[in-house]
């Protein structure tokens, strides 16, 4: 047996309604070992680290099992993994300690593709140094952002690119790695924003060249934890601000506060669950999740071709973007039909998708598409089948074109 999403919804409860869940770019279902690993450790009891007490010891142990299950997910190191909140928190906290060293002539280079998440923290502690912001802008229609377009930005005073390894509306896969590369050669440090990307294919933080890569569990079948995985090394050269009792150990020292301890046993619960993707991986789990993933991929990429030709097919349907390298995830509009119109009316036939800009500031804004209420997004997942993609075309095609924008603008989720 190998890859099949009909055997791994069985293990999501909330699949087993007549609801097509075409939502996961804004977040996904969970599984039930999942929900049984935090179920767990509420029932076998709670207590702070680095007491003396069995139950404290547990919850040390599963700080230290969650940072091994990030580190063999993205290919990183477990004291380089650094928990918090979510993506936009923990980047707000680097961009506040990097920022330290930043001063007037130093440039960052963000990029109009980026969740605004992996943009605002940056573009703000920029203009509280006097930081210049230089801004790398996307092929307009196709949505492509070509390494070429960082040629003419990178400088010797360059201290940061900010990028996404995959958009979260558009779906565009950039090359990170080249990107990443020429901005090692200027010295400047690389920002990867992979919680779009990180569901969506195998992850190798090495291999992307970034120095932090900054990934959210719940969009990978996970609860609500958030997570930068970095070189300890590089880690220990930057210097929080933090608590004076607060441990001053890498990761620690970047953590605020008392964690999440039965959430954490969910993220280690959700990237076992990963791994056992493909019934055929074998070796370790870094080496599972790799073919796992491997086959998420290529199951996805079918059902997006099948998603994107059935949706050119549709008269008054618009495609945004074509990228040559996406993740499946489609972005599109109905003629004469507010986005949010057109979200509900999907709804109403039990299909979950998402409209407006969904904190794609910037892409949205470049593409034209912001103040005339985003587009339409369907985001398939590994536990997406083929009924549901074609359930999502049917009831596109029988709304028909509208005779004009309906309906509020809506931000969408992330």
């Amino acid at each position: 047996m190998t890859f099949t999403a009909e055997r791994i919804r069985a293990d999501y409860p909330a699949l087993s309604g007549e609801t097509a869940w075409l939502d996961g770019a804004a977040g996904t279902q969970v599984p039930r070992s999942v929900m049984e690993a935090i179920a767990d450790v509420y029932r076998d009891g709670l207590g702070n680290v680095n007491g003396v007490f069995p139950a404290s010891h547990r919850c040390e142990r599963i700080v230290d099992e969650c940072r091994d299950a990030i580190a063999d997910l993205t290919g990183g190191e477990p004291d380089g993994v650094v928990l918090g909140a979510n993506m936009t928190t923990l980047t707000y906290r680097f961009a506040a300690t990097l920022a330290r060293t930043w001063r007037p002539g130093d440039e960052i280079i963000l990029t109009r593709l980026d969740h605004d998440a992996n943009v605002r923290p940056w573009a703000q502690a920029a203009e509280r140094t006097g930081a210049a912001v230089r801004w790398a802008d996307i092929d307009v229609p196709s949505g492509e952002l070509p390494v070429e377009r960082f040629d003419n930005l990178l400088r010797e005073r360059t201290r940061l690119v900010a990028i996404t390894a995959a958009s979260n509306v558009l779906g565009t896969i950039p090359d990170v790695a080249a990107i990443a590369k020429s901005a090692h050669e200027v010295g400047a440090l690389v920002y990867v924003d992979g919680v779009h990307a990180t569901p969506h294919m195998p992850v190798d933080v090495r291999a992307l060249g970034s120095d932090f890569y900054a990934t959210s569990a719940y969009k990978w079948s996970g609860p609500h934890v958030g997570a930068v995985v970095a070189a300890p090394d590089l880690l220990a050269t930057l210097a929080p601000d933090k608590l004076a009792p607060a441990p001053d150990r890498v990761p620690d020292r970047f953590e605020t506060g008392t964690p999440p301890f039965a959430d954490l046993a969910g993220v280690t619960a959700a990237v076992d669950h990963l791994s056992r993707l493909d019934p055929m991986a074998t070796g370790t789990r870094r080496e599972r999740i790799l073919t796992s993933m491997a086959a998420v991929e290529a199951y996805e990429q079918a059902e997006l071709t099948h998603l994107l030709d059935g949706l050119a097919a549709i008269p008054h349907v618009r495609l945004v973007g074509s990228p040559r390298r996406r993740t499946a995830t489609a972005y599109f509009t109905v003629a004469g039909r507010a986005p949010r119109d057109v979200a509900r009316e999907l709804a109403r036939h039990g299909l979950n998708v998402w409209s407006g800009h969904s904190y794609a500031w910037e892409p949205t804004g470049a593409l034209g598409l912001r103040d005339a209420g985003g587009a339409v997004r369907a985001g398939l997942v590994h536990y997406n089948v083929r009924a549901e993609v074609e359930r999502l075309l049917a009831v596109v095609a029988a709304l028909g074109p509208g005779d004009g924008p309906r309906g509020g603008p809506g931000g969408g989720a992330s």
